[in-house]
């Protein structure tokens, strides 16, 4: 039987891992605390995408078109949401990127429902509009481990 071990030839996805999560902890926080995703993180989680590069992982940057669709639509998201689902669709490409936006949605309207049977049960009222980069984060963690990978 053959024990999990990390091999050299996992170090540049653990690399890029390490500092892909660091970013979207970092995009999470500022969107908590400010409401705003930095246009630098947003490049930095880009230019995480170059470690390890393959060309058709820029078609990741399609994974944004959902958001920035809503967004014309109905309005109510700020671009900062939009440009960290681009960024992170070039770490993680279009599929991975599509279920990182599928888990980060679902977590989001999982969190709405329990969060407003709460406060109606307390009879106060609901808040409207959440920090999106949170959900998109754990999305993203998620896929990231998704189809390949190490699965520690």
């Amino acid at each position: 039987m053959q024990a999990n071990c990390i091999s050299l030839g996992d170090l540049p996805f653990l690399f890029q891992g390490g500092i892909f999560f660091t970013l979207l902890f970092l995009a999470s926080v500022f969107d908590i605390r400010k409401r705003i995703i930095s246009n630098t993180v947003c490049l930095l989680i880009a230019l995480t995408g170059l470690i390890g590069f393959q060309p058709v992982k820029l078609l990741g940057i399609l994974t944004a078109l959902p958001l920035l669709l809503a967004a014309l639509l109905w309005g109510g998201m700020g671009g900062g949401d939009i440009k960290l689902a681009a960024a992170s669709g070039i770490v993680l490409g279009f599929q991975r990127g599509m279920a990182a936006m599928v888990i980060g949605l679902t977590a989001l309207l999982l969190f709405y429902f329990f969060y407003s049977t709460v406060q109606k049960l307390r009879g106060r009222k609901c808040q409207k509009a959440f920090p999106l980069a949170p959900f998109l984060s754990v999305g993203c963690i998620a896929a990231y481990f998704m189809n390949g990978g190490i699965i520690l």
